[in-house]
């Protein structure tokens, strides 16, 4: 009888279980996939920046080319 016991416990707890399991690993994947898009996100920023930096320095150097060509007349 304790045998039964035991077992039907153990089912039971295994039925309580399993759900939380496989809960946990939708969890873990959408976790890895929040992860990948946040490093896709950094990596397009920096692209991002970088141009934007590129084109603050190209506005810099016209305008500098501007003013000399200003002094001179």
């Amino acid at each position: 009888m304790k045998r039964i016991t035991n077992l039907f416990l153990g089912a039971l707890l295994g039925f309580f279980v399993f759900p939380f399991l496989s809960c946990k690993s939708e969890i873990d994947r959408a976790g890895k996939a929040v992860d990948e898009s946040m490093e896709k996100a950094k990596e397009r920023t920096g692209q991002a920046m970088e141009k934007a930096g590129q084109a603050i320095k190209e506005a810099g150097e016209k305008l500098q080319k501007s003013i000399k060509a200003e002094k001179k007349q």
